[in-house]
């Protein structure tokens, strides 16, 4: 008990404390800001993941469109419904409730 009580007394072991209480409760960056920080940036990471494979797949269907002349035709009669002078375009909609 006295050896506690001398360690209380001691004041580098009290600042020392009481500097370890301010940083993890007090303090703007505080251990559950840390945690929340950390959160964000893995969501962050996942996003800018996803954004850039999502880049990636329109840069490759964009060069594949300005090249070939028979995909840039079947990308506008699927997408944009478009057609020719002499065709008729039939549009398919099945209902949620057969599937």
């Amino acid at each position: 008990m006295k050896r506690l009580l001398n360690l209380f007394r001691n004041k580098y072991f009290v600042v020392t404390l009481a500097f370890l209480v301010w940083m993890v409760f007090f303090d703007k960056n505080d251990l559950f800001s840390q945690y929340q920080y950390h959160n964000q940036l893995t969501k962050l990471k996942h996003e800018r993941d996803f954004y850039q494979k999502e880049t990636a797949k329109v840069n490759k269907d964009l060069d594949e469109l300005t090249s070939n002349k028979e995909k840039l035709e079947k990308f506008a009669r699927e997408k944009y419904l478009m057609k020719k002078q002499n065709e008729d375009v039939f549009v398919i909609v099945k209902d949620k409730k057969q599937e």
